[in-house]
């Protein structure tokens, strides 16, 4: 590239230097003189003008700049159109974007024509956002210096010097633990903080659960989630832990969990822990995480999200820069008593109606609904695994026992109603449900509250294979055999509360048979129910 002034005779192809303010309008920096452009700076008198010629193999400021930028996007990364010397990458999806600082500083080190900048490492980025941008400084730059940047570029391998790696949909749990006194607003924003840092990134907070903060209480509550199929626990304490002994935490050890790191080089954060029940993370929260602002719990669930590994040594390398300073959240309200609503999936708006009604007649008297497997009411499991669903509200149809089931349900976020007309069968509480359904419910899912081995997996994936725009019944099947529970859309209301006796929408689904989307299981969960004593037997036996 030869940059200098030169007369206007000689500017044929010439790549302007600065942007002209001609009585006509604007010349803008970089564009290529030509045509009509010379009558309009020879009638405002300018005779002169400064700007680039390029030389061969030269490419302009906006081909370099795409050039470079079409080295360095990996997965969930693209780039828009160059523009004034300038090219964006943006994340094609929600997630964290990963950088290879090394490969970035040795594009910044070939040439000063040539430079990129990026987000941090790790940052939690949305669809659309910027994620890098590419910056040609001069108005055209060798061909060498941009096959320079590619060479380097291929030494960071095929994922690209930046890629995004999505976050995982995951089903959470919350155990909030109390003490005799404790403010309402505790709850209120461990809830809603909670429910707005999973929403963020695209998970999800169903199953809520309040406890004394006792070992036993909180040791129970872990089993409940994971028996209601969550892939992640939070517990917010009453107070933090102090040590790997504490209530708490003894509490998780106790379950059969295992505590992988305690304390955080982070601060606001300092105090999370962080163990495992199983397969399932379990994180205690430090107290800030009742605000929403920034602090170590949001690190940890990104990069747990985005399936990074995180445990002692990611957690303790994350020290420098871990000194967070952010503003208060506009809408932060720590005087609220009560939790945020739950957030409704745009454009699917689906209930879960648990029927909890009978008087369990071929059990010889005791009510089956409250006897424990593997030491959770049966009840409480059904009503569990409609929490950690993406169902947006849970409504319990009660009839015998109807003050036991409530108080078997104790903690949880659940509506009741009662059906006096129980002993008339299954279809009784079916209409009685209905009836009593969220007016803008798009659709319900019926579950049987005598099948405790279903869980928010089961659930969730019904609603997967919901679309509101074509209505069809979902139903589970295993070779060909259909189980429940069952999504029934709204338009199918107006029959099913025709229904009568013990069959409940049976006959219903017969008559739409063309209208049933099946989702396939490779369990027997589908099938699993308990109504006599054998049967419960067998469960317990498991």
């Amino acid at each position: 590239m030869i940059f200098g002034e030169f007369p206007l005779a000689e500017c044929q192809g010439l790549l302007l230097a600065h942007s002209l303010r001609l009585p006509g309008g604007i010349l803008k920096k970089g564009r290529r003189l030509a045509g009509a452009d010379f009558s309009a700076l020879a009638a405002a008198g300018i005779e002169r003008v400064h700007g680039a010629r390029l030389e061969p193999g030269d490419l302009d400021e906006n081909a370099a700049a795409g050039a470079v930028a079409a080295t360095l996007g990996g997965p969930g990364i693209a780039a828009r159109a160059p523009h004034a010397g300038r090219c964006n990458l943006y994340a094609t999806q929600r997630g964290l974007l990963v950088v290879d600082a090394e490969g970035i500083d040795r594009i910044n080190a070939i040439d000063e024509a040539v430079t990129v900048a990026t987000l941090p490492q790790h940052a939690a980025v949305r669809a659309g956002a910027v994620v890098a941008t590419v910056k040609i400084i001069p108005l055209a730059v060798a061909g060498g210096v941009i096959d320079a940047c590619r060479a380097a570029t291929v030494q960071v391998g095929e994922q690209g010097a930046l890629r995004l790696l999505p976050f995982q949909a995951w089903r959470a749990a919350l155990i909030v633990t109390e003490q005799p006194g404790e403010p309402a607003r505790n709850y209120a924003a461990a809830v809603t903080s909670s429910r707005r840092r999973l929403d963020e990134l695209g998970s999800h907070l169903g199953l809520v659960q309040r406890c004394a903060h006792r070992g036993a209480a909180v040791t129970a509550a872990l089993l409940e989630a994971r028996a209601a199929g969550c892939d992640l626990i939070l517990i917010a304490g009453s107070t933090v832990p102090k040590d790997r002994a504490d209530t708490v935490p003894a509490a998780i050890v106790a379950a059969g969990g295992e505590i992988l790191h305690f304390g955080m080089p982070v601060e606001p954060g300092n105090m999370l822990l962080l163990a495992r029940l199983g397969d399932i993370p379990v994180i205690i929260l430090p107290g800030c995480a009742r605000s929403r602002r920034t602090n170590g719990l949001d690190w940890v669930l990104q990069r747990m999200l985005a399936g990074l590994p995180i445990g002692r040594n990611e957690i303790m390398a994350m020290g420098v820069g871990g000194l967070i300073r952010s503003p208060a959240e506009a809408d932060e309200d720590e005087t609220a008593t009560q939790p945020e609503a739950q957030r409704a999936p745009a454009g699917r708006k689906v209930a879960a109606l648990v029927l909890a009604a009978g008087s369990s007649r071929r059990m010889g008297g005791a009510n089956k609904l409250l006897q424990p497997v593997g030491g959770i009411a049966m009840l409480r499991r059904a009503v569990n695994a409609a929490l950690a669903s993406r169902c947006t509200s849970v409504l319990v149809v009660t009839g015998a026992d109807a003050d036991a089931a409530q108080a078997c349900l104790a903690g949880l976020e659940v509506r009741f109603v009662h059906n006096p007309d129980h002993a008339s069968g299954m279809a009784s509480s079916l209409r009685c449900g209905l009836a009593a359904l969220p007016a803008d419910a798009d659709a319900a899912v019926v579950l049987l509250a005598d099948m405790p081995w279903i869980d928010g997996g089961h659930v969730d994936r019904l609603l997967a294979a919901f679309d509101p725009r074509q209505p069809k019944i979902v139903a589970p099947v295993k070779e060909g055999r259909r189980g429940n529970p069952i999504l029934w859309p709204r338009e199918y209301f107006a029959e099913m509360m025709a229904v009568e006796g013990d069959v409940g929408a049976r006959e219903v689904l017969q008559r739409h048979a063309s209208q049933v989307e099946a989702v396939a299981f490779d369990d027997d969960a589908i099938f699993a129910d308990v109504d006599t004593p054998a049967a419960l037997d067998a469960f317990l036996d498991k």
